[in-house]
C-alpha cells in the first residue's frame, strides 16, 4: 500500500474521530472502538505518533482540579465563562428601561427604538452559527478574547447615537460580538467537566443567562431614573471591559487544540516531524477545515434526529419560555407601573421575584445529581438530565394562570405578581438546565454546534417579542393576553415525557450524538415522583 492512499484514508478517519484524542470519559466514547484501531494501524504505517494526554498529568482539562475547573487565582474558567455569559444577558435588557426616553430624544417611533432590544437578541442567536463552530477549529479561548473585545468596540455607537440608525445599528453590532458565550460555554464546560460532574456548572451557567436579563431592568430602571437613558450604555460599555480584561487569562480547555500545542512543542523540542494529533492529520486546507465547522450547526439542524426533533418539539418549548422572559421586560412595567402607580426605579425592583425563583430552582438542582446517579448505575445516558424538565413544564402554565389574572387588577397585592413571577423563575430554570444538559450530553464533542442550532431558534422568537408585545396586550388587555400564553404553556408540557421515554430511539439513528442506552437497572418508564 502507496503512502498517499493510506494519508488519504488517515486523514478522512481523522475527520470523525478527532475529539477522540481525548482519551476516556467523553460522551463519544461510544464511537467505533475499531475505528480508532484502525486508525491507529494506519499510522504505525506511516511512522507517525499520535500525540495523547499523559494519564495522571493533569493535560487532561478534565483532570484538572475542581478547584481550577471553577476559580483559581489568575485562572478562571466556570465561573468565568459564565460571567461571560451573565455579560451577554444583561447587556439585552439593561436598556429596556430608557427605550422610552430614547424614542422621545432621537425622535423615533417606538417601535424603531424597540429595535435595539430586536437586534440585539436576534444576534446573539446568528452569529453562535459561525463563532461556536469556530472554537472547534481554533479553541475557545480566541475566540472569547476576539468576540468580547468586538462587544466592547460595538456598545460605544450606542451611547454616542446621535440617531435611531446609528443605535439599533450599534445594537446589532454589539448583539452578534456578545453571542460567543452563549454557545461556546457549553463547549467549554464539554472540555472539562465529565458527564457525571456536570449537573451543577451546567446550572450555573444556565443561571446566568436568566439571571443576566432579570439583572439588566434591575440596574438600568434605576440609572434611567436618576442619570438617563445613555448612561445605561455606559455602563454596559464600563462592565464589557472590565469581562474582556478577564478573557486574557481565561485557559485554553479545547483538548485538539491543546494537543495540537502539545505536539508542536515536542515537534520543536525533538526535531522529530512524526508527532502529530488525529485532528492534524486532516490534511485539508485550513479555509476548507473552517468552511466545514462552520456549516455543521447548518447541518445538525436539517439531518441530525436529534436536532428535527428538539426543533419541531423542545425548541418550540425552549423558545416559548426565553420568548416569555423577554415579554415580561414590556409586561411588568405596565403591571407595576401604569395599574400600581410604581416608579420606574421600583418598577424594574420587582423582577428580583423572578430571580429568587431562579435561585431557588438552582438550590434545588443538586437534588437531580442525585436522582441522575440513580438512574445511571448501569450507565450514563442523556435521558437521565430530563427530571427537572418533567417538573418545570407543569409549574410553568400555574405561574402564568396567576399572573393572567393578577397583573391588571390594582386591588390585588403586588406580592401575588411576585409570587407568580417566583413560579416562573423556578420553571424556567428548571427547563432550561434540563434542555441545556440533555443536548450537550448528546452531542459532547461538537457541543458548542449543538448550542449554536439550538439558540438560533430561541434567540429569532425572542427577537419579535418587542414588536408585538405592546399591540397584543393593548388590544386583548392583561387578562385574555395572558391567559393566552397560560393555555400555550399547556400545550407543551408533554414535550419532556417525549424525549425521556423516545429520546434514546432518536439518538441512535444519529450520525453525531451519543449511542448510551440505559442499563438493566434503567430499563422501562421509570420516572421519578
Amino acid at each position: 500500500m502507496s503512502s498517499e492512499p493510506v494519508g488519504s484514508e488517515l486523514a478522512q478517519k481523522a475527520v470523525d474521530l478527532e475529539a477522540q484524542a481525548t482519551p476516556t470519559h467523553t460522551i463519544v466514547e461510544t464511537s467505533s472502538k475499531n475505528e480508532k484501531e484502525i486508525l491507529d494501524e494506519l499510522a504505525q504505517k506511516e511512522r507517525i505518533n499520535f500525540v495523547e494526554f499523559e494519564a495522571g498529568m493533569r493535560e487532561n482539562p478534565k483532570e484538572w482540579d475542581k478547584s481550577r475547573k471553577w476559580l483559581t487565582a489568575s485562572r478562571f474558567i466556570t465561573l468565568s465563562a459564565s460571567f461571560l455569559c451573565l455579560t451577554t444577558a444583561i447587556g439585552s435588557s439593561i436598556i429596556t428601561a430608557g427605550l422610552k426616553g430614547a424614542a422621545v430624544e432621537l425622535h423615533a417611533s417606538q417601535e424603531v427604538i424597540n429595535l435595539s432590544v430586536s437586534c440585539y437578541v436576534l444576534g446573539m442567536g446568528l452569529a453562535p452559527l459561525f463563532l461556536a463552530p469556530l472554537s472547534e477549529v481554533l479553541g475557545r479561548r480566541p475566540i472569547y478574547c476576539v468576540s468580547t473585545f468586538l462587544f466592547f468596540l460595538f456598545t460605544l455607537p450606542s451611547a454616542l447615537a446621535k440617531n435611531s440608525a446609528t443605535l439599533v445599528i450599534g445594537r446589532q453590532l454589539a448583539g452578534l460580538a456578545a453571542s460567543a458565550p452563549l454557545a461556546n460555554v457549553g463547549g467549554t464546560l464539554s472540555d472539562i467537566w465529565n458527564v457525571e460532574e456536570r449537573g451543577f456548572p451546567m446550572a450555573i451557567f444556565s443561571g446566568t443567562i436568566y439571571l443576566g436579563p432579570c439583572l439588566g431592568p434591575v440596574f438600568g430602571s434605576w440609572i434611567v431614573q436618576r442619570a438617563g437613558w445613555r448612561w445605561t450604555y455606559w455602563i454596559l460599555f464600563i462592565l464589557v471591559g472590565v469581562v474582556f480584561l478577564s478573557t486574557l487569562i481565561i485557559p485554553e480547555t479545547y483538548a485538539p487544540a491543546l494537543l495540537k500545542k502539545k505536539a508542536a512543542r515536542l515537534r520543536k523540542e525533538t526535531g522529530d516531524d512524526s508527532y502529530n494529533t488525529r485532528a492534524e492529520m486532516d490534511r485539508r486546507s485550513f479555509s476548507s477545515t473552517l468552511k466545514i465547522a462552520a456549516t455543521r450547526p447548518w447541518i445538525m439542524m436539517v439531518t441530525e434526529p436529534i436536532h428535527e426533533d428538539l426543533l419541531t418539539m423542545s425548541s418550540p418549548d425552549l423558545s416559548f419560555v426565553y420568548s416569555l422572559l423577554y415579554l415580561l421586560f414590556f409586561v411588568y412595567p405596565r403591571a407595576f407601573g401604569q395599574v400600581r402607580g410604581w416608579s420606574l426605579g421600583l418598577t424594574g425592583t420587582s423582577f428580583i421575584s423572578i430571580m429568587i425563583g431562579i435561585l431557588l430552582a438552582l438550590a434545588a438542582l443538586p437534588y437531580q445529581e442525585v436522582l441522575y446517579r440513580r438512574y445511571t448505575k448501569d450507565g450514563h445516558y442523556p435521558e437521565a438530565r430530563l427530571f427537572p424538565m418533567l417538573f418545570g413544564c407543569g409549574l410553568l402554565p400555574i405561574s402564568l394562570f396567576i399572573f393572567a389574572f393578577t397583573s391588571g387588577n390594582s386591588a390585588i397585592h403586588w406580592m401575588v405578581i411576585c409570587i407568580s413571577g417566583a413560579l416562573f423563575g423556578i420553571s424556567m430554570i428548571l427547563i432550561y438546565v434540563a434542555a441545556n444538559s440533555y443536548i450537550i450530553d448528546s452531542y459532547s464533542t461538537y457541543a458548542a454546534s449543538a448550542m449554536a442550532a439550538k439558540t438560533l431558534m430561541r434567540s429569532v422568537i425572542g427577537a419579535t417579542i418587542p414588536l408585538w408585545v405592546d399591540q397584543m396586550y393593548k388590544s386583548l388587555g392583561f387578562q385574555w393576553s395572558g391567559l393566552l400564553l397560560a393555555l400555550v404553556s399547556c400545550a407543551i408540557i408533554p414535550i419532556p415525557y417525549v424525549f425521556y421515554v423516545y429520546g434514546e430511539r432518536v439518538r441512535t439513528r444519529s450520525r453525531m450524538a451519543n449511542k448510551a442506552k440505559r442499563g438493566d437497572g434503567c430499563k422501562g418508564n421509570n420516572i421519578p415522583h
